[in-house]
């Protein structure tokens, strides 16, 4: 269906209702600076919050890549939609009425939205039935349930709107369309009913089920929780994602949780339905859950939107699904966390305990306490890295160095980096203080490698992520269509240390490349190749291209249009197909030109920063020296200049670094050129 032709009352009514901040940082996690806020751009590859958005002017700016203009510009820009797209998206976000100048178009507009309406009463109306049930003497174990093991009472389990779905097939089916006269097709949109196999008829996805609603922001329910009482797998059973209702946009308990979390200035997340609810109940009201999947970067955005000071603590369990689910929500923010754009802190509790098994034995006021000290998230990483290994042994000693090295060369503040370094060096000595002053310079010599990929952004200039993308897409495209070279690709890629892709989705790929590569050859054998000990001609016979496209078809769907991509190459591009070995140093030597590039331009930088002291200076310090305590070496000539090379030795190593770079930057123009 194309676009309608919106009416300019709509128009300008989504302008004066879609506020810049809001719509920004609703994809961008902004952080207050004077009268405006600052963020990642998310229109190039930005490592520094280099984007700024004004409510006054009601515009951002990034400058950086120059992207700028009001909040529909934004959405354009960022969604790549039309303009109409955005405005109707906007129009019925802020519940706007939708003019057209196509009648039958407004028509088909206005029907999406009554669709949309129906599904709501539709869920409100069985949340009403959920909740008379559990009150009826068909609900009393659950009410039970509630009330004596899990010590909730009546004010508790109202304010959660608590309900139960009786052990029949179709109980919730009948009362919704011969009392409330609701159509089954709504009834399945809204994600209350499943068709039966056959074909003939539908059965109700809720039975005999403790019933927890979701609601989105505006107090709306979108979908429920519900937990098993008699042992029936799964435990938990979640609505399905509908028109209303998308498990990585909304947290659980939040309408309920947004004030108490700027009164707070800090937001707890905890994994369960219950957790919340007990917690609400025990007065710890600025805590909501993430809905089955970890915590997301919406959601986190969200959570910083109620907070200003971006204070976040997570409250996983402490089993090995909480751990990963904890991992993954750190790989969401990890780096407005880095550069302090978000305050992210890890709370294990004693024991393995859950929060509701915590505040039954131990109260609320000891729970606050913990998360008042609660770690920040690097030193909870640093613990998982070491828990379990026996530092006595050489092969687990290495791991966990190895580990640690990568985890600290994230890390872009050299005062925070020296910190981590001392004490993880006196971790590692186990109390050797000799042992750990080495330790630790070892430590800072693997980390300065590590460090590159993200503190070399800053000397990045416009136009340079477009050439970094270009030369990436080649290089995959290079793996999927030759396979000869494959093991040649991967030597190359590790000896110029170019591995992990620069551009989001060219790394996404190239992880999934290796992970079907890996579970055909064996970890070990990928290795031996990327090392060289391996001539790699099994790597050859794997259709990659194939498994690639069946994977992403079953995970990714957006990843696998970036994928379709690089597999119909146009003519030009099968050209560089003819000598891919040729094609390949080119490539990788243009990639590797944008590090040198970076590189040179922060030595400059550092050069630049260093005030040098002058020869009459050094004459000065030697003269005053002399008259203090006469010196015996009559050499004053070689006396003045191991003085300037003393004082000036940064400068002149950054001077020295920088024309070692410079000429290896000539190597790599002429391996470009050739």
């Amino acid at each position: 269906m194309s676009s309608p032709r919106l009416h300019p009352r709509t128009i300008e009514a989504v302008k004066e209702r879609a506020d810049i901040v809001e719509v920004v940082g609703e994809h961008v996690v902004l952080k207050k600076k004077g009268k405006e806020f600052v963020g990642i751009c998310p229109f190039h590859d930005d490592k520094s919050p280099s984007m700024t958005v004004s409510p006054a002017k009601q515009f951002y700016y990034c400058f950086s890549c120059g992207a700028g203009g009001n909040s529909l510009k934004f959405l354009m820009e960022l969604k790549r939609q039309s303009f109409s797209d955005v405005v109707l998206e906007l129009a019925r976000k802020y519940s706007l009425p939708i003019e057209t100048l196509d009648a039958p178009q407004q028509e088909r507009l206005k029907e999406q939205l009554t669709r949309r309406d129906k599904i709501h009463r539709a869920l409100a109306l069985a949340s009403g039935w959920f909740r008379a049930n559990l009150r009826s003497p068909i609900g009393a174990a659950a009410l039970n349930y509630l009330q004596k093991d899990r010590g909730l009472n009546n004010g508790t389990i109202e304010l959660f709107e608590l309900g139960y779905a009786p052990n029949k097939w179709d109980a919730l089916i009948s009362h919704l369309q011969q009392v409330e006269n609701i159509d089954i097709n709504c009834l399945e949109m809204a994600g209350l009913v499943v068709a039966r196999k056959g074909g003939d008829g539908f059965y109700d996805r809720f039975r005999e089920r403790l019933m927890v609603p979701i609601h989105d922001r505006q107090g709306r329910i979108i979908g429920f929780g519900g937990r098993s009482l008699e042992g029936v797998e799964p435990k938990y059973l979640n609505s399905p994602e509908t028109e209303v209702f998308e498990k990585g946009k909304h947290l659980f308990g939040l309408d309920k949780a947004a004030d108490p979390i700027r009164r707070a200035d800090c937001a707890i997340v905890v994994e369960g339905y219950f957790d919340v609810i007990a917690l609400h109940a025990a007065g710890v009201r600025h805590s909501v859950a993430a809905l089955g999947t970890a915590l997301g970067s919406q959601q986190i955005t969200q959570l910083c939107r109620c907070c200003d000071s971006r204070r976040i603590v997570l409250n996983f369990d402490a089993d090995g699904a909480g751990i990963r689910a904890a991992q993954r929500a750190i790989g969401e923010v990890e780096q407005q966390a880095l550069q302090g754009q978000i305050e992210l802190r890890i709370l294990p509790l004693p024991e393995g305990k859950d929060p509701d098994d915590f505040l039954k034995l131990q109260g609320s006021a000891n729970y606050l306490a913990l998360v008042e000290q609660a770690p920040l998230w690097l030193d909870w990483q640093i613990e998982q890295v070491l828990i379990g290994m026996d530092l006595n042994r050489a092969d687990q000693f290495q791991q966990v160095v190895k580990a640690l090295v990568e985890l600290l060369g994230k890390l872009p503040q050299s005062a925070l980096r020296s910190h981590y370094l001392q004490r993880v060096a006196e971790r590692l000595s186990g109390g050797q203080s000799r042992m750990a002053l080495q330790l630790e310079e070892d430590l800072r010599q693997q980390v300065k490698g590590q460090r590159w990929h993200g503190r070399s952004s800053r000397h990045g200039q416009p136009g340079e992520a477009g050439i970094r993308e270009r030369a990436e897409a080649a290089l995959l495209r290079l793996y999927l269509h030759a396979p000869a070279v494959r093991a040649e690709i991967r030597r190359e890629l590790r000896t110029r240390d170019l591995e992990d892709f620069g551009i989001p989705h060219h790394r996404k790929l190239w992880l999934v490349i290796s992970e079907l590569e890996e579970s055909k050859l064996g970890i070990v054998e990928i290795e031996d190749i990327c090392r060289g000990s391996s001539p790699g001609e099994a790597l050859m016979d794997i259709d990659i291209a194939k498994l690639l496209s069946d994977h992403l078809l079953e995970t990714n769907t957006a990843l696998l249009q970036r994928l379709s991509e690089l597999l119909e190459p146009s003519e030009l591009q099968d050209l560089n197909l003819i000598n891919p070995t040729q094609h390949l140093r080119g490539t990788t030597a243009s990639l590797e030109r944008q590090r040198v590039i970076r590189r040179c331009r922060h030595l400059i930088e550092a050069w630049g920063s260093q005030r040098l002291q002058s020869l009459e200076h050094c004459i000065s310090l030697l003269l005053e020296a002399d008259r203090i305590q006469p010196a015996n070496n009559d050499d004053g000539e070689q006396r003045i200049d191991l003085l300037f090379n003393e004082l000036n030795a940064d400068a002149i190593r950054f001077q020295e670094l920088y024309y070692n770079e410079r000429r290896y930057l000539t190597e790599l123009d002429a391996q470009r050129c050739a």
